[in-house]
């Protein structure tokens, strides 16, 4: 777990004196209050990245801070459950302040290695220094020692299905993948993800970082750290851009492509730029696409680490001309609801509404897509969806708008022999019950 930091003689910004670890929890139920209380809540890491900045914590600290809301959102549903049961007058709605205090509390005694004293002591001290909340200081005392009390029985009577899944997810994945494929997909969601990397010289050198970050190297080519390693930039490699962070399912479309040195290739929605470096790493002459000129700021920085070059495009990708290309890599906007391991606040951001929306804005990708297409050339598409809407579905319709592109089956050994990630039509379905973030990629080529 991330040191809990120093204590401090400054007051917080809700009048709590700091002792170690208070800031870590204040910021954690800042931010899981703020995205509790709003109708249409900003993504974690922005809310936190906010927070964080705001509030000037040590890296520990920051780290801590992070790992709460995380646990808080991997558990949410359990949470509710738990603190209702154990509140007299169940758990209040308009309060989003007192849910955050008790909710990222739980989240500790039930996900992660704190001490319950401590969980439930700097719980107290939040709801004291709360005008808001310090007249149920002792309703917050109370409520969490019970919890600490039955932690075991709480976490034995969980259904992760049912009770960390909004229900309208819980019912698609159901109709996807099976009752026993949704459970576990949802099983899967209660282990926080490890961090993957990719090396930038992939074909070379591997076991030498394995050895190096203490890693194992996964039968796709990516190297695995534990979720709770080191700090990012701390790790060897960093700074000589040996490597970059990215899910191993992630890493897996780009090499799909089988780009060789000097073909033109255009990476379309290309932030924060994973594909690209991959991409640019095997020799091609890459073409970067995205509308977000921030996000494209981190690429152009990931790649100066690198060495790597790519040529940075702003614009709608749905508007883009330019001659043809040899490949093209459409790595579309979703959900996301495959990336829950590494993302928990998706679930409870994310409304079923805008899966249709999303998929209309894909197809138009696509068919922007192929046209960017030379004869000949190839065509990946992919989502970290495990929405067939976004994936599957999408495709199908595509190859019958377009007859001149035909599918390209993957191949076991392209995955490192898991053949167990090729879907019955050749695409690559992977899920997070399978150690990965879930992600569809279909390969298609254009014959004319």
């Amino acid at each position: 777990m991330a040191s809990q930091g120093k204590v401090r003689n400054a007051a917080g910004d809700d009048g709590a004196q700091d002792v170690a670890g208070l800031g870590a929890r204040r910021v954690a139920a800042r931010v899981v209050a703020e995205m509790i209380g709003q109708e249409r809540p900003p993504a974690l890491d922005e809310a936190m990245a906010a927070a964080l900045k705001a509030e000037g914590l040590e890296p520990g600290d920051a780290a801590l801070a992070r790992a709460i809301a995380l646990a808080t959102f991997r558990r949410l549903g359990q949470i509710r459950r738990a603190l209702d049961a154990r509140l007299d007058r169940g758990l209040p709605s308009g309060k989003p302040r007192l849910v955050a205090v008790l909710a990222t509390a739980c989240a500790q005694i039930l996900d992660l290695a704190v001490p319950d004293h401590a969980a439930v002591d700097l719980a107290v001290r939040l709801a004291k220094a709360d005008q808001r909340t310090a007249g149920l200081a002792g309703v917050v005392n109370a409520v969490l020692r019970r919890v600490a009390r039955e932690r075991e029985a709480i976490l034995a009577e969980t259904d992760p299905l049912a009770d960390n899944t909004p229900d309208w997810l819980a019912r698609r994945w159901g109709d996807a993948y099976g009752p026993e494929g949704a459970g576990a997909i949802a099983r899967a969601h209660l282990t926080a993800a490890a961090i993957d990397l990719t090396l930038r010289r992939e074909t070379e050198g591997a076991q030498e970082w394995v050895d190096r970050l203490g890693a194992s190297l996964l039968p796709t080519g990516s190297l695995r750290l534990p979720a709770d390693g080191p700090a990012i930039p701390d790790l060897p490699g960093f700074g000589e851009g040996a490597w970059w962070v990215q899910d191993a399912a992630a890493a897996i479309p780009a090499r799909l492509l089988g780009v060789g040195q000097g073909e033109r290739v255009l990476d379309l929605c290309a932030a924060p730029g994973g594909k690209t470096m991959q991409l640019a790493s095997h020799g091609a002459a890459v073409t970067a696409l995205d509308r977000s000129a921030p996000r494209l700021g981190r690429l152009r920085e990931n790649l100066a680490r690198l060495g790597l070059t790519a040529d940075i495009v702003v614009a709608d990708a749905t508007a883009y001309e330019a001659e043809p290309f040899d490949a093209v890599l459409l790595d579309a906007p979703c959900s996301a609801t495959g990336t829950i391991r590494r993302h928990p606040d998706v679930a409870w951001t994310k409304e079923e509404g805008d899966i249709a929306r999303l998929a209309e804005l894909q197809a138009r990708l696509l068919d922007r897509a192929g046209g960017l297409v030379r004869p000949g050339g190839r065509l990946v598409y992919c989502t970290c969806s495990l929405e067939p809407e976004e994936g599957e579905a999408q495709v199908a319709a595509f190859l019958a708008r377009d007859p001149r592109f035909v599918r390209v089956p993957v191949r076991p050994e392209e995955v490192g022999g898991r053949a167990e990630l090729i879907d019955a039509n050749g695409d690559l379905r992977t899920l997070p019950s399978h150690g990965l973030d879930g992600f569809f990629a279909t390969r298609l080529t254009r014959a004319g």
